[in-house]
């Protein structure tokens, strides 16, 4: 489904700012893959994604999705198959609209359908209808505006919208970081319910270390704009924090000094 085809970045090259941030990345998903990646700040995993969704160009490489080259796609035709979501629960949803004007907005973008002035009773019912899925109650809120939700309602909202219309790719950027543990985890059950009803291909960063080895069917490490460990299969099932922190050591000749992903 995703190819990533030896992709690099540089940022102020050729200045005393020069900083790689990617590195000859080459990577391939197969249709359904479930993908978590973990790597300390600055090993290049946002950037990672921001070259998937068309934020920033690559220097190098190239990008296939579902057999199409996008490596030069603009951001917001790949936003038609790309859904994404991210660490602020205020991004990629619009607070002053309710949410059943923030769903009706995701459902013309991934399908081109145009619901015209006022929706009507079908589309009214299908976004209720997802919504009864997330088991929040907001179904009967459709009215309210996304800004009065909670951190926690507002992802799952958000979720819903970049799963309405089943994406090629999801990308979850660290998307239960700023909500609390009880939050965190109903969202990442949500998650995990819509990406494998619908068999939605999907990376997800966190910080995580024990959700990037339970969640999902593959497990990647990022440092210094690489990726220095990927493990899938039978060795991922017998893979432990401790023996994750050995492989990092041994990948990368350092020992892992982040204390947010050793105190999660």
């Amino acid at each position: 489904m995703l190819t990533l085809n030896g992709i690099s970045k540089t940022f102020h090259p050729g200045t005393v700012n020069e900083r790689a941030a990617l590195k000859n990345i080459s990577l391939h998903l197969q249709p359904g893959d479930f993908v978590t990646i973990i790597g300390s700040n600055g090993a290049g995993k946002s950037t990672l994604f921001n070259m998937i969704s068309g934020n920033f160009i690559v220097d190098s490489g190239g990008i296939i999705l579902d057999g199409q080259d996008i490596t030069f796609m603009k951001e917001h035709k790949r936003a038609k198959v790309i859904g994404r979501l991210f660490q602020d629960p205020l991004k990629g949803s619009a607070p002053s609209m309710t949410i059943e004007e923030n769903l009706a907005l995701a459902y013309m973008r991934g399908t081109g359908f145009k619901i015209g002035f006022g929706m009507q009773k079908k589309e009214k019912n299908f976004f209720r209808e997802k919504l009864a899925q997330l088991d929040l109650g907001l179904e009967d809120r459709m009215k309210t505006k996304v800004g009065l939700l909670s951190g926690g309602q507002r992802q799952a909202v958000t979720l819903m919208m970049s799963t309405l219309v089943t994406p090629k790719l999801l990308l979850l950027d660290e998307h239960t970081a700023a909500l609390d543990p009880a939050t965190a985890e109903k969202v990442l059950q949500i998650t995990k319910e819509i990406v494998e009803a619908e068999h939605i291909t999907t990376m997800m960063i966190t910080h995580n270390i024990q959700s990037a080895l339970e969640l999902g069917n593959r497990t990647i490490m990022m440092d210094e704009g690489k990726i220095i460990l990927d493990i899938k299969g039978k060795e991922r099932e017998g893979m432990t924090t401790e023996k994750l922190l050995e492989c990092f050591k041994k990948a990368s000749h350092k020992v892992l000094d982040n204390d947010r992903m050793l105190l999660a």
